[in-house]
């Protein structure tokens, strides 16, 4: 008899447990239902927002807007006005992928202590958009905006809201330069670059910046300098509201070098509007005095957009960089740097010896000869004319000379370059000199001369001037590269 009591106690036991089991899966069910939606959940303008705060981490931040968007806690703070709007837009249309309604417990979507919770405000509404852990289905966010309902988002907000204060600050701009007037620099190097179209000033028709003297520069050089600055990642701030002293601390209440550049730029209507970009560059004042010569990289550099409160700290590279901007820096490196299509003729005295090569057109084609005068080709011009064979053939009745392939000798004039400049006077013995003609009205001709300096260098003068040391390697192929011509 027990035994069957026993038996029908189990029995019950088993029933309760199976209808309590039954009935928690049937609201578990009900709890977890969840149903597609395509619903737009907010639809709030940005420009009807008037604060906007929000907790992330150790991260807290908080916006309100009066004019501009201002931060809470120092509203000196530069903020980036296109940033804000950035992180509101997307509650322009908030828009959902799935529903889960009437939601009871919140704790297992992560939403009982939110991953990060936004709040926005309007004129006359309050919003609080708590941010959830991820569905374990297909990674999608969980979020509530407080209406008993949880929603899982395709877009989350936590991609544009991860961010910290440093993030928010609207930088200085560095401008695109279309078109540079002038470059003005002060402090460490103190002269002005000009820009001129089709000037007389050098023998290069691509040289377009003079210096105040008139000395023509390399474009690419410059071209490439203002790249540098335009390019300048002037993103890691030390202070962005600069006292007095804090300009001091950085060295920029007298800048080691002040670049001012005059330039134009294309506005959205398609007009040319003519603007003014500075940039100040200094460094650490206390650990330049205190640093021992050669430890120049290890010395804190700054730079500061014209009278902005924002100072930046920027490295040692883009420090050299900025202030490579000598007359050496930025001049033609190459002993000479004409177009050689220009080059008519070439005289060379090699050990005493001179050689005459002249370029002339023949047929059409423009072909190079040993021994031949562009006079006597072109009846006294100094420039390039037609030729014909009575003008290419020897006095002494030899056969008509064939054309020099004096590739080899172009390329190697072409690759002098300067080592270092100098203004010193040759005294060794001369190794090799060249007369080039040039068909440019206002430079007929360059006259280069190379001379042994010691046995790395050759001392460069042109037109009577000593320019610059070159390698006595470079010398010596353009030497072999004549003596190849004339000895054929």
């Amino acid at each position: 008899m027990k035994r069957y009591k026993r038996l029908g106690i189990l029995v019950g036991v088993l029933v309760i447990a199976c209808i309590a089991t039954f009935a928690l899966t049937r609201y578990e069910e009900k709890k977890e239902q969840i149903s597609n939606s395509d619903e737009v959940i907010l639809e709030i303008p940005t420009d009807s927002v008037q604060s906007l705060s929000w907790e992330y981490e150790s991260e807290s931040l908080a916006f309100h807007k009066e004019e501009t968007w201002l931060y809470d806690e120092d509203e000196a703070f530069p903020v980036d006005e296109e940033k804000v709007n950035e992180l509101l837009e997307q509650f322009e249309a908030f828009g959902v992928s799935f529903v889960i309604e009437e939601v009871e417990d919140y704790s297992q979507y992560g939403l009982a202590e939110p991953v990060c919770t936004i709040h926005l405000s309007t004129e006359d509404t309050s919003y609080e958009i708590k941010l959830g852990d991820f569905s374990k289905m297909d990674s999608k966010r969980y979020v509530d905006i407080g209406d008993e309902n949880v929603y899982l988002v395709s877009n989350d907000p936590l991609d544009q809201f991860d961010v910290a204060l440093s993030d928010l600050i609207d930088h200085d701009e560095m401008p695109i330069f279309d078109q540079v007037t002038q470059i003005r620099f002060t402090g460490t190097e103190s002269y002005s670059i000009s820009y001129e179209e089709e000037s007389n000033g050098s023998y290069s028709a691509d040289d377009v910046y003079f210096t105040q003297e008139g000395n023509p520069l390399d474009t690419s050089r410059v071209e490439s300098y203002l790249k540098a600055l335009s390019s300048l990642d002037a993103t890691d701030y030390v202070t962005y509201n600069a006292t007095e002293e804090e300009l001091q601390a950085y060295g920029l209440n007298a800048p080691e070098l002040t670049v001012t550049v005059d330039y134009t730029y294309e506005n959205e209507d398609g007009e040319s509007v003519p603007d003014t970009f500075a940039l100040n560059i200094s460094r650490d004042p206390e650990e330049l005095a205190a640093a021992e010569e050669g430890e120049d990289g290890d010395i804190s550099a700054y730079v500061r957009v014209g009278e902005s409160q924002i100072v930046y700290r920027v490295s040692s590279d883009d420090r050299q960089a900025l202030m490579a901007v000598s007359y050496d820096d930025l001049r033609h490196q190459e002993v000479f740097w004409a177009d050689f299509d220009d080059v008519y003729q070439l005289d060379i005295t090699l050990e005493g010896t001179q050689h005459t090569l002249t370029a002339v057109t023949q047929d059409g084609e423009r072909a190079w000869y040993y021994g031949v005068k562009a006079e006597e080709v072109s009846n006294g011009e100094s420039e390039e004319a037609e030729a014909t064979d009575e003008t290419l053939t020897e006095d002494t009745e030899e056969e008509q000379q064939e054309a020099l392939d004096i590739t080899g000798l172009q390329s190697a004039l072409e690759a002098l370059s300067a080592d270092s400049f100098t203004s010193e006077t040759p005294t060794e013995k001369e190794e090799i000199s060249l007369t080039v003609y040039l068909d440019n009205e206002n430079f007929p001709k360059v006259q280069i001369g190379l001379y042994r300096y010691d046995g790395t260098y050759c001392l460069a003068v042109v037109d009577g001037e000593s320019v610059s040391l070159v390698a006595r390697s470079s010398v010596m192929e353009l030497v072999e590269a004549v003596q190849v011509i004339v000895l054929n």
